[in-house]
């Protein structure tokens, strides 16, 4: 089903409406067919592809180019979608240049209308170049999941005031910086809502409360593939038991002679 494609100017008149906005990670073209077909309004392939797809245990392993393959076959199953393309882990920390270079590759190589990337106060000046090169940037605070063996581990951020503060200048700093919108991870919902208030950019939320100006999660925590759910997630299928009984299924009647049937053969 061909929709019209959302533009950055989408999100800000979603906002402004009061029009919640929704996220979904993908990885692959059947997913991010699926994902068109629901009528969606971004798709984030997210580093979480990591885990999600490739058996890591964290996003750090997870490279420029596992990421610019996993963009293309999403844009291939969904031609119409705007595409989130998240920076991973060391393709925005070892100089300017080759930051834009990456982010660049997101743009030309893979389709992507924009990059996502972890923030702290030191990608400011980043944020900048980015946007003054013509790269919409979507800036990550709060949970910074390449960051979690510098700050101990996976926790919600925000819950002090001082982290609060800091939380609220970080993300009015980076709409200035030029990034089109501020997505929060794991930050207490009374202080995302707070930041949604304040900022004139959208907000996504994962793990932030209902206040943000969208959601964003994991397809594979959506759909019941996996073993661990997040507090912030809610299963919506159970596909990875309706998998296994399949193939369990597949497996006994082969095994069994009783597939392939005359039905299945020439």
């Amino acid at each position: 089903m061909s929709q019209k494609k959302a533009t950055v100017r989408t999100f800000q008149k979603m906002k402004k409406d009061g029009s919640k906005i929704v996220m979904v990670t993908a990885y692959d073209a059947p997913t991010a067919a699926f994902a068109q077909e629901a009528g969606v309004d971004m798709i984030l392939i997210g580093d979480s592809v990591g885990m999600a797809m490739l058996g890591y245990s964290d996003t750090i392993p997870v490279t420029m180019d596992d990421m610019i393959h996993h963009s293309k076959a999403v844009r291939r199953g969904a031609p119409d979608m705007f595409l989130v393309g998240d920076m991973p882990y060391l393709s925005y920390h070892t100089g300017m240049d080759t930051a834009i270079l990456n982010a660049g590759r997101f743009m030309q190589e893979a389709n992507c209308d924009c990059v996502k990337l972890e923030c702290s106060e030191e990608e400011l000046p980043l944020v900048r170049r980015m946007v003054a090169a013509g790269i919409p940037v979507i800036a990550h605070i709060g949970l910074l999941p390449q960051s979690v063996k510098v700050s101990g581990g996976y926790r919600v951020h925000g819950r002090e005031e001082a982290q609060a503060e800091r939380l609220m200048k970080l993300a009015l700093d980076m709409q200035d910086a030029g990034a089109f919108c501020v997505l929060m991870e794991c930050v207490p919902a009374a202080l995302a809502e707070k930041i949604s208030k304040k900022l004139a950019v959208p907000t996504i939320g994962i793990g932030a409360g209902a206040g943000c100006d969208g959601q964003v999660q994991v397809i594979t925590d959506i759909l019941g593939i996996g073993s661990f759910l997040p507090k912030h997630a809610k299963r919506y299928a159970e596909l990875g038991e309706a998998t296994r009984q399949a193939l369990k299924q597949y497996t006994d009647e082969v095994k069994s002679g009783v597939f392939p049937g005359p039905e299945n053969s020439f």
